[in-house]
């Protein structure tokens, strides 16, 4: 185990300077089964020990119940840290289980505020719009947001799943710090245009599930091993042939591993944390853990560095991923490119 903290990078040309690797928090309070919550408090405080200073939640995550868990390690932490939460996946108050997409100026206002109360702070460092309504103008969507920015409620936007040409349009309205989506060894899509639109634009891509929802640490082989309230039952790439082919293409990782005396987690990390240097704009994964010692492990892949040999034994991989990555694409870009 080491103490070395990692290394920072500024979020965007807009945005604060964070480590290079970020935290995801959802799984903290929702989505992958139960949860401990000394071991996730635990896990927090190891990863800024280590140098992890963004923080990545959303006010969909439990119902704002991530939210409100999160609290009191930001306030302890409030000058060390950067919050990141999102608005836009509304849930209907008849039906929990559901999810809708709302960007539109009330619902804006609305979720901010429930935000900051839950996370009882004055100001939220990173705001991201989390889904795209296609029926509003992004334009209109981000001139809200901007607002907020001018009205000392957030500080910078981001946006999520969001295509190269939608980001353009946003970043005509108002500067933005960071887009997140999904980008693994197993996610490549947004490599043809969000990549080299954020590029230009001076825009940092936050990776989530740079894991493949922990399906590249072959920690589970088929959705049907986890628990009956993981989400990731639903998902598509993890359930009968699906998962039965993509377990296959896990191999190449396990052989770079190997050569590094390393996990193959980390080879995958390492492989996201590279895209960085390889595209020239600012890479901040943030892979979600509710373990210290997964914390250790995940940091550690940023100071792995893949061989050309490597790059060219791994690159093939996403092309051969079956399944989508959602069961419902409406809730993702695919598609839209």
């Amino acid at each position: 185990m080491t103490d070395s903290r990692i290394a920072t990078a500024r979020l965007g040309a807009t945005g604060p300077e964070v480590g290079v690797q970020g935290l995801g928090c959802m799984g903290m309070s929702f989505g992958y089964g139960p949860s401990d919550a000394d071991a996730s408090r635990a896990t927090l405080e190891r990863a800024l020990e280590l140098g992890v200073t963004l923080y990545d939640t959303a006010d969909a995550y439990g119902a704002g119940e991530n939210e409100r868990f999160l609290s009191p390690f930001f306030k302890a932490h409030r000058d060390e840290i950067v919050i990141a939460t999102k608005f836009a996946l509304a849930i209907p108050p008849d039906d929990p289980t559901r999810r809708v997409i709302r960007n539109d100026e009330p619902y804006i206002r609305q979720a901010v505020e429930a935000s900051l109360r839950r996370l009882d702070v004055d100001v939220i460092d990173l705001y991201y719009m989390h889904r795209r309504d296609v029926n509003i103008p992004i334009e209109e969507t981000v001139a809200v947001m901007a607002d907020l920015v001018r009205e000392g409620k957030v500080k910078h936007l981001g946006l999520s799943e969001v295509t190269g040409a939608e980001l353009r349009a946003a970043q005509s309205v108002h500067p933005i710090a960071a887009v997140q989506s999904e980008w693994s060894l197993f996610s490549r899509d947004i490599e043809a245009n969000v990549v080299p639109t954020a590029r230009e634009l001076g825009v940092a891509l936050v990776p989530y599930s740079p894991l493949g929802r922990g399906f590249l640490t072959g920690s589970f082989t088929n959705a049907e091993d986890l628990t009956t309230d993981d989400f990731r039952r639903q998902q598509p790439r993890f359930t009968g042939e699906n998962a039965t082919t993509n377990a296959a293409l896990l191999s190449p990782i396990r052989k770079v591993a190997e050569a590094h005396g390393s996990t193959p987690g980390q080879i995958a990390l390492a492989w996201v944390q590279q895209q960085a240097a390889l595209h020239g704009l600012p890479v901040i994964p943030i892979p979600g853990t509710r373990k210290p010692t997964r914390v250790e492990e995940n940091t550690g892949a940023t100071r792995i560095s893949l061989t050309e040999e490597q790059l060219t034994l791994l690159n093939p991989i996403a092309a051969q991923v079956a399944g989508d990555r959602y069961a419902d694409m409406r809730f993702a870009s695919a598609g839209r490119e």
